[in-house]
């Protein structure tokens, strides 16, 4: 109701406008005067409205209001994901091996028996961890990845033709999942011009060479998943995130190229407590929060050998 009293005072505001014009430039009126009497009894009731409306906007218990209106923050995976999932979907999903990878979403998905996935991720983390998890239970249909290396799953399915397997440079993946962000359908980059991943793409060339030399590019597409899921250092209730050092990693591109964005955390901390510039994804891009528990595995543990007395 406010929104359209709104939308009223707007259209009254403009047709005043109109009039006033119409009286100070036109020698023929556009308003006859049973229109203008008409119209000036509006204007004084949509007035009124504005100045309600107004009043309304500029008072802290609306604002309030309107913060608590839009629940973000779940109880766990499986309520975050309630609602979200249905076999056949694309998801996105952020981490770099297993740095910065949202394992207890990953878990509720493998609970929920979703299948025919297709994921974009720089890789399928390893056997039993990570998107390694529904490569083992068979729920994932298509890969979308820059490395499929430190998953034996992934590799004997991707051989015996079980998998789909569509490879990406490790930026143009990034960039993939920025440009879905952005909204932008599609781009032109020479990483894979006249190799294996340029086949079936579209080539044009382009003055960027050395004296305006013509260079050959090839089109990739932005991606738009169904879903996304990232794991992050820090959020508040708003969805602002932060993100610690390289657990970064494709976390802020996945995030934004999904229609629904779903974050787990370590800390859900009161909005407003965050620094404005340490934020690196801003709530807009947030949809749900939950709050968890990490394992947070080594992928490869490297160490000295004991030293003997």
């Amino acid at each position: 109701p406010r929104q359209r009293r709104r939308a009223q005072a707007s259209v009254a505001h403009w047709l005043c406008q109109c009039a006033a014009k119409s009286r100070e430039h036109s020698p023929t009126p556009i308003f006859r005067p049973s229109h203008e009497k008409l119209l000036s009894v509006e204007i004084r009731v949509s007035l009124r409205i504005l100045d309600s409306a107004r009043s309304e906007a500029q008072n802290p218990a609306n604002w309030q209001f309107r913060e608590n209106s839009v629940k973000k923050v779940y109880s766990n995976a499986a309520e975050a994901l309630d609602g979200l999932l249905h076999d056949g979907m694309f998801i996105a999903a952020g981490g770099f091996g297993l740095c910065g990878i949202p394992e207890l979403l990953l878990d509720a998905i493998k609970d929920a028996g979703t299948k025919d996935l297709t994921f974009a991720s720089n890789n399928a983390g390893v056997d039993d961890f990570g998107i390694g998890i529904l490569l083992q239970t068979k729920q994932v249909k298509k890969m979308i990845s820059s490395y499929v290396g430190e998953n034996a799953e992934f590799m004997r399915q991707y051989l015996s033709g079980e998998l789909e397997l569509e490879f990406n440079p490790q930026g143009t993946l990034a960039e993939r999942m920025r440009a879905g962000g952005a909204g932008i359908p599609g781009f032109y980059t020479k990483t894979g011009v006249g190799t294996v991943i340029a086949e079936g793409k579209e080539h044009k060339d382009f003055p960027t060479g050395p004296d305006g030399a013509m260079e050959t590019y090839i089109m990739e597409n932005g991606i738009f998943a169904d879903l996304a899921i990232v794991k992050a250092w820090k959020a508040d209730e708003t969805g602002n995130l932060v993100f610690r050092k390289t657990a970064r990693n494709f976390n802020v591109p996945a995030a934004t190229c999904g229609k629904v964005c779903v974050v787990e955390v370590e800390e859900i901390v009161p909005t407003g407590s965050l620094d404005p510039d340490h934020i690196h994804l801003p709530g807009i891009y947030v949809h749900r929060i939950i709050k968890g528990e990490h394992e947070k595995r080594i992928e490869q543990r490297t160490v000295r050998q004991k030293e003997t007395a």
